[in-house]
């Protein structure tokens, strides 16, 4: 029985790109075994009761599940000490956090990987003046560009000894609304050795949104200093309601607790209010989720490839986070395809998408995203900037037979629409 309206062709085309792609979902499964198993022996190790999930109201103080999830978290993700707070409102804030907590006027932050997502040019504030930024509290930036994708590590090396006042080195791991590769665990450990190379004082900082249990092992495992991310993608396991993370020496989230609250009160205030439940569910659930999503970008991948477009990564590259971008060439054909995923989602699925002027960024956006949880990322989701290459970002699928068909309903509706050749 079909209960969805998806052309023969594209349905022989959906098989052939499933066959083409059951290594890559064999070595999928193995990483997800393996984190699996990482999360649950911290679980068990840290003696997560129920007692854990109680809410506490008001300062907070003593909340024990909320310390427990803390250890948790930190365990599973190689880090000293970790904040994991509802309180914090996404990756963007949690990043914010760790840059305002660590930085002082008269230092410096280095991009080591080139201009940082959109949302974070107006928190650094360099070329693009908001008020409250790093810039108007007299912190300086500078980046290294990228060359043909990749790190320019002699260029790094370069920025270190010419300028001391760098106290920070940014690295972004995922590929944001970039055509660049994102980057693996090993990639960022080739700049951490790079920057320790040179300077041994330098705070490095990891961006790590879309790439938690993608890989066996988490930036802080192999020499970043600190490290922020979303709940409401990888490590929520599309079950936190909302929240961030930071996590990575002791004294370095020490000092983003201060920013997070105040100075001298830090992670000992902030109620629970009954999220931790739920963020404990999440981060159980989350490498079994991030295997599906990996499986459905890796579909997305084959089946567009074999469509005629070209993906990034490919149907058999090895995946460093969780996104996919298929280059639909034009912005006709970008809208459809988001407006097909638009229509497979469980919640929302009778609304079209239209391209908007959304904070933040210079070119107008499309979002595709009808999820349980407003922006979860972790679910399917497909979203774009209207502009050269018109590469369409999908991200997400909490599980891969309904991912699957989204992925099939985008194709159909830029068939449907005659933006589609078969």
């Amino acid at each position: 029985m079909s209960f969805f309206e998806v052309d023969a062709r594209l349905q022989a085309l959906s098989d052939k790109a499933l066959a083409n792609v059951q290594d890559m979902f064999a070595n999928i499964e193995a990483v997800t075994e393996y984190n699996q198993q990482k999360v649950l022996s911290a679980f068990i190790r840290h003696k997560v009761s129920e007692s854990h999930f109680a809410a506490t109201t008001g300062y907070g103080y003593g909340d024990r599940g909320r310390d427990v999830l803390e250890e948790v978290f930190a365990d599973i993700m190689g880090a000293e000490d970790a904040l994991v707070r509802h309180s914090i409102l996404c990756g963007t804030h949690a990043i914010t956090l760790s840059l305002f907590g660590v930085l002082r006027p008269g230092d410096t932050l280095l991009a080591a990987t080139g201009t940082p997502y959109d949302t974070l040019i107006g928190v650094i504030g360099a070329d693009k003046p908001s008020s409250g930024s790093l810039t108007e509290y007299g912190v300086g930036y500078r980046e290294v560009a990228l060359i043909d994708g990749k790190p320019d590590l002699n260029g790094i090396i370069t920025a270190l000894r010419e300028d001391p006042s760098i106290r920070m080195v940014h690295i972004q791991r995922s590929r944001g609304y970039d055509l660049r590769p994102s980057l693996s665990v090993a990639d960022i450990e080739e700049i951490v050795k790079t920057v320790r190379s040179v300077r041994e004082d330098v705070i490095i900082f990891t961006d790590n949104c879309y790439g938690e249990f993608v890989e066996k092992c988490e930036p802080t495992a192999v020499g970043v200093d600190l490290m922020a991310g979303s709940l409401i993608k990888n490590p929520g396991g599309g079950i936190a309601e909302n929240g961030g993370y930071i996590c990575g020496r002791r004294d370095l989230v020490e000092q983003c607790s201060y920013r997070m609250t105040t100075p001298g009160l830090g992670r000992e205030v902030g109620a629970s209010l009954g999220h931790n439940r739920t963020l404990f569910m999440g981060l159980f659930h989350a490498p079994h989720v991030v295997g599906e999503a990996l499986k459905t970008a890796v579909y997305a991948a084959s089946l567009f490839e074999l469509l005629g477009y070209t993906c990034s990564p490919s149907s058999q590259e090895k995946r460093a986070d969780i996104i996919q971008a298929i280059c639909l060439e034009n912005a006709e054909a970008l809208i459809a395809f988001c407006q097909g995923i638009q229509s497979g989602a469980p919640v929302d699925a009778f609304v079209t998408p239209e391209p908007w002027d959304m904070p933040g960024y210079d070119n107008q956006v499309i979002m595709a995203a009808g999820a349980f949880t407003l922006g979860s990322s972790i679910e399917l989701s497909a979203d774009a900037p209207l502009r050269d290459p018109f590469a369409v970002y999908m991200q997400g699928g909490l599980n891969f037979h309904s991912g699957k068909i989204g992925i099939l309903l985008a194709a159909q509706k830029m068939l449907h629409n005659n933006l589609l050749h078969i």
